[in-house]
Order: C-alpha cells, then sequence, then structure tokens
C-alpha cells in the first residue's frame, strides 16, 4: 500500500504490515488502518517510532516502548478488552506509548495511563486507559532516561 506521510513523504507499506485498530484509537475513533515507522537511515534504530495513519497523512503520533523508559512498566487491563483483538497470548503482545515532544526536549513525555495495545499475530490493536493508578499521562521521558542512563553506569 502506497502512503502519504507528513515526516517520509509518499512510502510503500507492505499490507502485511498495517495494523488494523477496529474501535480506532481515543480521539480519531475514525482512523482504523496505521503502521509502525521507523527511521531508517539512522546506523543505530532510534527508540522513538511513528504511528502513521493510512487515512490521515497529518495523522503520526511519535511513539516508545514503555519499557525502554520505565523498566517494571506493567499496565492492568482488563482481559476482556484484549477479546477485541483476539486475545493474544503475552509473547504476541507489544505495547508502546504516545510521546510529546517539544522544542525543549527536557521537557518530552510520554502517556502511560493511555497504550497502544498490539496483537502481532493478527495485527489488531488497541488503545486502552489503563487501572494502574500511579502511571502518568505527562511521563517526563527525558529524565526517565537520564535516571536509567545514570542506573546503568553505576
Amino acid at each position: 500500500m502506497v502512503a502519504e506521510t507528513k515526516f517520509f513523504g509518499t512510502i510503500d507499506i507492505e499490507d502485511d504490515k498495517i495494523i488494523h485498530f477496529p474501535m480506532g484509537i481515543i480521539g480519531f475513533e475514525n482512523l482504523k488502518n496505521f503502521a509502525l515507522i521507523y527511521d531508517s537511515e539512522r546506523e543505530e534504530r532510534s527508540k522513538i517510532s511513528w504511528l502513521q495513519s493510512m487515512e490521515e497523512p497529518l495523522m503520526v503520533f511519535p511513539v516508545i516502548n514503555p519499557i525502554d523508559i520505565m523498566e517494571d512498566y506493567a499496565p492492568i487491563i482488563e482481559d476482556e478488552l484484549t477479546k477485541i483483538i483476539g486475545n493474544p497470548a503475552d509473547a504476541d503482545i507489544l505495547i508502546f506509548v504516545t510521546m510529546s515532544i517539544p522544542s525543549d526536549i527536557t521537557k518530552m513525555t510520554a502517556n502511560l495511563k493511555a497504550p497502544f495495545i498490539i496483537n502481532t499475530v493478527d495485527r489488531k490493536a488497541m488503545q486502552v486507559i489503563v487501572e494502574n493508578q500511579d502511571y502518568e499521562i505527562k511521563y517526563n521521558v527525558y529524565d526517565a532516561i537520564e535516571n536509567l542512563k545514570a542506573k546503568e553506569g553505576e
């Protein structure tokens, strides 16, 4: 499928790379098909990817695997909700959270409260509001990464 994108221009996405959101995503329920795009021009793969709408070229979300910013991220999701995406086994789930990236990167945040849950086998996904009370909507990513780097350097 040929897709117009905001940041990458016109790109060709293989049909088996399209992720279907049966219920859309929060605030954009009419958008159902997305693809994860990685910046492949870099030597080392960036931790930040892009969730690009296949229906709306300007609709793209920077996303990150929450484990990259919070080692013990373990969202509590009702089992009933995962039926929508085929009740995947834990090994077949990929989780991403949206990011807000302002010009001052020290203020970069991630929404840990509303992750995207992707069934990697069926390529179905959904965005959920997790039950974890301690997960923030604006979790400071810059501070988290700096803390993880300091911890690794110990």
